[in-house]
């Protein structure tokens, strides 16, 4: 596939560059809560910006169902980006109107711009190609003879977008650093990864990672279950889970995954459990065999976060993805601090596989250099692990 190198080669100076980056933020009101994606997009958008570029940044925010939401604006994200970069970037207030068309007719050489949440037109999420195809084509037509395309939204190329692939058969295409840096890790984890090569798996559900779990126990020397989506598994042991989140669907599969790989998959031996979602709960750490009735399931305890962190220290890789509990309320954050710090204080090439895991890392307070590599696309991360084609790359090595 062509890359950013490529294309400075051929020259940037003066030419419309839209560049497709991930900025998907959390947002408190107008308040961006964790910037790491915008952070991660920078160094591309202001490499492309100090070559002289005419810089056009496409990202969505959100699910708007197609239609404007003025609560998901990217104006918050063109703000945050603007004072990265020290300059303004100035926010169209459409995709592809006349506002985007004179935004991007308006831009001088080396200034940044960006077109409104790309979600809000229809399109380009639709399921039909030729829609898709359409609203791309009308990117590209205001982009002029001399656009180009650069894919840096990780975070999104295992989507059929209209911004993720279909702009990239209109434009001359290349792929961006991150893109580039994200594939070349994930790489080195479907290679020959040095052992023992250890996955921490959490989150909710185990049909989100039925997929990736299957995929990886026949490569992996462990998989340390923790999350809501442990109790599935605690309940195919027979445990009582009260009113903890439970796949009752899954049981079976869960059943047959113990049974088949009982000597990698690991589960909690005690859990933090609550008589409430909430962080002012009563709470109580039990054993697994102990919750108790109409109480839920909220963290892993200290024992398993001990057990899990020997697991971890002598771990040669690591791939963790999922937090252990509900890190966002005070009572159930210790599991993942707890995991994250022993894949710190570990001597592996660790890889934290994007979404909540790596806001943890953030709003948790540990150091992201401690991680080799924290990445900006959990969704992606694990459809690549799990040996699926990703289409945002597959178009660009067209």
């Amino acid at each position: 596939m062509n890359t950013l190198d490529d294309l400075f080669a051929e020259g940037v100076a003066g030419r419309p560059v839209l560049v497709r980056a991930d900025l998907n933020v959390p947002l408190d009101g107008d308040t961006i809560t964790d910037d790491g994606r915008i952070r991660a997009s920078l160094p591309t958008i202001a490499r492309l910006a100090a070559a002289g570029a005419q810089v056009v940044v496409a990202a969505h925010l959100g699910r708007p169902k197609g239609v404007p939401d003025p609560s998901l604006s990217l104006a918050p994200v063109a703000a945050r980006l603007g004072e990265l970069l020290g300059a303004e970037v100035a926010l169209a207030a459409d995709v592809v109107g006349p506002s985007a068309k004179s935004t991007v007719d308006g831009l001088v050489d080396g200034a940044v711009a960006m077109l409104e949440n790309v979600r809000f037109d229809e399109r380009e999420t639709h399921k039909v190609t030729a829609a898709r195809g359409m609203m791309a084509l009308e990117i590209a037509q205001f982009m002029g003879p001399e656009g180009a395309f650069v894919s840096d939204g990780f975070g999104v190329v295992h989507r059929k977008q209209a911004s993720v692939v279909e702009i990239a058969k209109e434009l001359p295409a290349y792929a961006g650093d991150l893109v580039l840096a994200e594939l070349a890790v994930l790489r080195r984890l479907t290679g020959e990864p040095p052992r023992p090569y250890v996955v921490a798996l959490g989150g909710s559900k185990v049909s989100d990672k039925l997929a990736v779990i299957e995929s990886l126990l026949p490569k992996v020397d462990a998989i340390l279950v923790g999350g809501a989506m442990c109790f599935t598994f605690l309940a195919a042991e027979g445990l009582g889970i009260g009113d903890s989140l439970l796949e009752a669907d899954m049981i079976d599969t869960c059943k047959r995954l113990l049974a088949e790989h009982a000597d990698k998959i690991m589960l909690p031996a005690d859990v933090v459990i609550a008589d409430e979602f909430s962080a002012d709960a009563n709470t109580h750490t039990v054993l697994v065999a102990q919750i108790r009735e109409h109480w839920k399931g909220l963290d892993i305890g200290p024992i398993t976060v001990e057990r899990y962190s020997d697991v971890l220290r002598g771990a040669g890789t690591v791939f963790w993805n999922g937090p252990m509990g509900v890190f966002e309320l005070a009572p159930f954050a210790e599991g993942t601090r707890g995991i994250a710090q022993s894949i710190v204080d570990s001597e592996a090439f660790s890889v934290v596989g994007g979404g909540d895991s790596a806001a943890a890392v953030r709003l948790l307070g540990l150091p992201e250099d401690g991680f080799s590599h924290i990445s900006t696309g959990g969704g992606a991360s694990l459809e690549y692990l799990e040996g699926k084609d990703l289409p945002g790359i597959a178009v660009l090595d067209h």
